[in-house]
């Protein structure tokens, strides 16, 4: 097979440039595709023992195995430099797991086999990760890791019973159910986490990943196999003489809440008040209103100021100790409308709703490298980041509210242009000015995600309008996202002034869908509107967004600055705002008419200069890497069932 590629691999191979070589031989895997077995076989020998990207060479042995090529000479590498030296560790881990079942009291079998005649072996990929290998089926499974912290499936939708969990082989979810649900003793009845397993044999293999020795002190965990299901839920007075009735129910305590919903603010006016409002009153949910970021973490280390203050002198060290997620809980414990709702009863702990909210939010495109990437950047984002509030929790789950990306710029303005002419007496209108909303819409393409970054690994986007015109197919699929129950708390909009409340002055109320319609026409027109179009095009086909103002024509450099020619809309918005500003001056600062003429034209030319920078880098193309040169991907849209949609779907 023909490849450019490979023949610069093997030239720069015999010439001994090996960093050359390597990057040539790893470009051509790419172009063969799986197309040419031997020229794989090539180039992922010549980057493994190059010492080059293992893991592409490594993808490329288990492919070529699987598709059944070479699969002598492949196991040979891959037992030898993969198996053999972790085997020794998986075998300590293996024994170590059966030692502590054994005596453990609610696994009912004991006939643990041999390490050597397990019926799976793993292959070590990367820390936690392991490419399983049925023995019967001798093909390679995908990848997996067994600490990925995603949470895949919705083990609380039902509170009213016991947890019953069916096949979990992630230490990630196994400890998030250790951590959060709580013991039989402090909730006054049977709450063990129930574990099904389906094959008593592949569980005995996977507990050479895995680890149970610190998950069975507590005595959480109930182990069924195959047909023992049937046992489910155990009478723990008759079988076990434990009668967990006599128990008071514990007060939860702040250490216990160890899981964050992570409610993002993608942009401006995308309608994150409304999921607020559904979520308030959850019962497994510590809630709160949109915070000012800033606000509450100045509030946050007055109050562990304080309560070092008031605590006596040998104990002061440990409120110091406190971490900052601790603080916020504990905060949070001490607002009535925060657990407004809460079910201090329940079988699991509360998680943290949070929605952290800046005044602006900014992004930038940055280019970087030799290469010429171009990257995002915002500074409000780094610094949730961060931020040790968010990172202190252990499990952290993330929902992203969409709203069509027009109507949201649209209202952006309006709010802007609003809070210059309310109040021209206060000092702090005197100074604002409607910022180049355009210019931020443009870069802020914070739905695309680096898929290691924490924030984001277990995320997902759910759109404003489905939120109002679905309810309940929407919010039954986010509840099952965030693994909680869909509750009747959901079915209402609530907040700390009771039901229905007013986000802001003029919004609609509760599950109103004007809000979805209304487009705020005068405060966009037709070609800013088909500039954010155009240049979000790929936000729109995601996520099912109808483009209504770019109509499929041919873009160049004319047509870019032909729309950006006739941005007289926000443009005239942001020179009658500063307009304001500057006639606001007074004494010695006061400007003649002229003066102020001259300096909106100045700003002006300012900002158009920077809209023109923007659009000719995004017009060579919509692709954004992370800082290692990784692309991003789009956040995923949540998904919803079709038979719960009570009108079609929104375009």
């Amino acid at each position: 097979m023909q490849c450019e590629a490979l023949t610069l691999a093997r030239r720069a191979a015999e010439l001994q440039q090996k960093e050359q070589a390597q990057r040539a031989y790893t470009l051509a895997l790419h172009e063969l595709g799986g197309r040419a077995p031997q020229e794989e076989l090539e180039a992922a020998s010549y980057l493994f023992f190059s010492e080059g990207d293992y893991r592409s060479a490594y993808n490329t042995f288990v492919s070529l195995y699987n598709r059944g090529h070479y699969q002598p000479e492949v196991m040979e590498i891959m037992t030898q430099a993969f198996y053999l030296p972790n085997v020794q560790e998986q075998m300590a881990r293996y024994q170590k797991n059966c030692a502590a079942l054994r005596k453990y009291p609610y696994l009912f079998r004991q006939d643990f086999p041999a390490f050597d005649d397990l019926p799976i072996l793993f292959f070590p990929f990367e820390e936690n990760s392991y490419f399983p290998f049925p023995l019967d089926a001798r093909q390679f499974e995908d990848c997996v890791n067994v600490c990925d912290p995603v949470i895949d499936r919705n083990f609380f939708h039902d509170l009213e019973n016991p947890i019953l969990a069916k096949d979990v082989y992630s230490q990630y979810q196994l400890e998030y159910l250790y951590d959060n649900v709580r013991k039989s003793e402090w909730v006054g009845r049977d709450n063990h986490i129930y574990l099904h397993y389906t094959d008593w044999a592949r569980f005995c293999a996977y507990l050479a990943c895995l680890d149970f020795t610190v998950l069975l002190k507590a005595k959480k965990f109930v182990f069924l196999f195959g047909e023992e299901v049937s046992r489910y839920p155990i009478d723990f007075a008759t079988d076990f003489g434990i009668d967990y009735s006599v128990y008071p129910v514990k007060p939860i305590t702040y250490d216990e809440v160890t899981r964050l919903i992570w409610h993002t603010q993608l942009a401006t006016h995308n309608g994150g008040d409304f999921f607020n409002e559904i979520f308030h009153q959850h019962p497994n949910l510590l809630t709160t209103e949109s915070i000012i970021y800033s606000n509450l973490v100045d509030e946050l280390k007055e109050r562990k100021r304080e309560m070092i203050r008031q605590t006596p002198r040998g104990q002061k060290g440990k409120i110091r100790r406190l971490s900052d997620k601790d603080v916020l809980v504990a905060y949070l414990f001490s607002r009535e409308d925060s657990c407004d709702g809460i079910d201090f009863g329940s079988r699991i702990c509360p998680a943290v709703l949070f929605q952290p909210h800046f005044k602006n939010l900014e992004y930038r495109v940055k280019v970087y490298d030799k290469r010429h990437l171009s990257t995002l950047a915002s500074a409000q984002y780094e610094m949730l980041q961060n931020s040790p509030m968010l990172q202190g929790f252990k499990y952290i789950k993330t929902f992203t509210p969409m709203r069509r990306i027009t109507t949201s710029y649209a209202a952006t303005v309006r709010f802007m242009y609003q809070n210059v002419l309310n109040d021209q007496d206060s000092e702090e209108s005197k100074h604002l000015i409607v910022l180049d909303e355009m210019t931020n819409r443009l870069q802020n393409r914070s739905f695309m995600i680096d898929p290691a970054d924490r924030l984001y690994r277990d995320s997902v986007l759910v759109r404003f309008e489905d939120a109002k015109l679905n309810p309940k197919a929407t919010f039954t699929a986010l509840a099952d996202f965030l693994d909680i129950p869909y509750t009747h708390s959901m079915t209402y909009c609530s907040g700390a002034e009771g039901l229905d409340p007013e986000s802001l002055a003029g919004n609609v109320r509760g599950f109103d869908p004007a809000a979805v319609y209304k487009t705020y026409d005068e405060y966009a027109n037709a070609d800013e509107r088909a500039l954010l179009e155009y240049f979000l095009r790929d936000a729109y086909q995601e996520y099912g967004y109808d483009m209504l103002y770019y109509k499929g024509e041919p873009v160049d450099e004319q047509w870019v600055q032909e729309r950006l020619s006739r941005l007289t809309c926000l443009d005239g918005y942001i020179a009658e705002s500063l307009r304001l500003n500057l006639r606001s001056q007074e004494g010695d600062a006061a400007l003649t008419e002229e003066e102020i003429d001259a300096q909106c034209d100045a700003y002006l030319q300012t900002v158009h200069d920077n809209r023109a920078g923007l659009v000719m880098r995004l017009l060579e193309g919509l692709r954004f890497y992370n800082q290692q040169g990784e692309p991003l991907r789009m956040m995923k849209k949540l998904a919803l069932d079709p038979a719960l949609l009570e009108q079609p779907l929104y375009h």
